[in-house]
């Protein structure tokens, strides 16, 4: 998603909760909600981790004012 934040690989935002993080990165960078939110949700093929755990809630779960949050792609296989 670089290509949107015009090359940063970090950038800061406000939000409580990963819903707000992407509606406040959503203003400052247009086009990064549709890469990560389909029906209101986080996409199947995206996992989010704050502050280094991923995240069950998805949408829900809430942010510090300090947090890290990743957007990764979600990792499958196996056999």
């Amino acid at each position: 998603m670089q290509n949107l934040t015009n090359g940063e690989h970090l950038v800061e935002v406000d939000g409580t909760n990963v819903r707000r993080v992407i509606e406040n990165l959503e203003k400052a960078f247009p086009g990064i909600k549709e890469r990560l939110v389909d029906d209101d949700r986080i996409k199947p093929n995206i996992s989010v981790a704050v502050d280094g755990e991923v995240s069950p809630l998805g949408m829900l779960e809430k942010v510090a004012e300090n947090s890290e949050v990743h957007f990764l792609p979600a990792i499958g296989g196996g056999d």
